[in-house]
């Protein structure tokens, strides 16, 4: 189902983050697309303006989940299911954009955020299936910039326009307004210890640290995996640098990672975490961990391959466990 947040350090750096929850193998591995590349979309062909590096594959076309683009436009889609819905066909005066086609159209023409906000009115997402899974998926979008402005796309009417997302924070359904009232609820959560009462004279015994947090959820549920997200963002302590961001964004994630097994569909198929994905969005760069994989993985979009790479590049992710030995 997945989970999504975004991050500035204490330098000033920003972050995109997610999981990618499924139970179909989607074998995603990063991909770069060029600028000024013609994709043949399934509700019909768009071109980049923008070079771009995120998770794809080519499945009859070029097609993306998540990726960060040269002017540090990070884009991510989560599920939404029961909630997204798209036109049968796009109106005259607008373009017809297939849902699992918007984050390679975004990431490749859009420089920022309240770039995206406008370019969204001349769109309109279309009811076209994805061959791979044979349905139209069902999905709503987390964008971010260098400048720390966060938005969600959501499809709940043929009129698309970004909310802004006050706490970077994105799961799966029900819609962002729903998960934000929802976080008043776990409002007086805290990560400090809380006193505890004297009951009739007789003094309580602590349960030591954590028990600021008594209430909070830990199921693997779309609106537990909110509540956990926000809660571990806010009160974990600031990082200086890039490495010590991705490395507590390891940990971050780790609190919604879904093992194989532990979550299962209706049908017995184990929903997990297929992969997690870290885009560093001043970098320009792009960090895979596959679930077989805790190592980080990366690619960054550099001058040169913007400059002289004109088609695709598939990069092969390392599947086996690293160890490194100490004797």
């Amino acid at each position: 189902m997945c989970t999504s947040l975004t991050y500035q350090n204490s330098r000033g750096d920003h972050f995109l983050a997610r999981t990618m929850d499924f139970a179909f193998e989607l074998n995603g591995q990063p991909m770069f697309m060029p600028r000024n590349f013609t994709v043949q979309g399934d509700a019909g062909e768009f071109t980049t303006q923008y070079g771009f590096i995120g998770a794809g594959r080519k499945i009859g076309h070029e097609m993306f989940v998540d990726g960060v683009n040269e002017h540090g436009l990070g884009v991510a889609a989560l599920y939404f299911p029961a909630n997204a819905h798209y036109v049968q066909h796009a109106d005259a005066d607008k373009q017809g954009i297939a849902p699992h086609d918007f984050t390679a159209w975004a990431l490749g023409n859009a420089a920022s955020v309240e770039d995206l906000r406008q370019l969204v009115q001349e769109i309109q997402l279309v009811d076209v299936p994805v061959a791979l899974l044979k349905i139209t998926t069902p999905l709503h979008f987390i964008v971010s910039d260098p400048t720390g402005d966060t938005a969600v796309l959501e499809a709940t009417n043929k009129d698309l326009q970004l909310l802004d997302d006050p706490v970077g924070v994105m799961t799966n359904s029900p819609d962002l307004g729903w998960h934000l009232q929802n976080l008043s609820t776990y409002g007086t959560l805290t990560a400090e210890e809380r006193p505890l009462h004297d009951y009739q004279g007789y003094q309580l015994k602590t349960q030591g640290p954590g028990t600021g947090a008594f209430g909070l959820p830990g199921d693997y549920t779309s609106p537990s995996r909110f509540i956990r997200t926000v809660f571990a963002k806010h009160f974990s302590q600031p990082t200086p640098d890039i490495p010590s961001t991705l490395n507590l964004l390891q940990h971050l994630l780790d609190g919604v990672t879904i093992p194989k097994g532990v979550k299962l569909k209706a049908d017995g198929e184990s929903d997990y975490t297929q992969y997690r994905d870290y885009m560093s969005l001043e970098e320009r760069a792009y960090y895979m961990e596959p679930y077989d994989n805790a190592e980080l993985q990366r690619v960054v979009l550099t001058d040169d391959m913007l400059a002289n790479c004109h088609e695709p590049i598939n990069y092969a992710l390392a599947h086996h466990p690293h160890i490194k030995e100490l004797n």
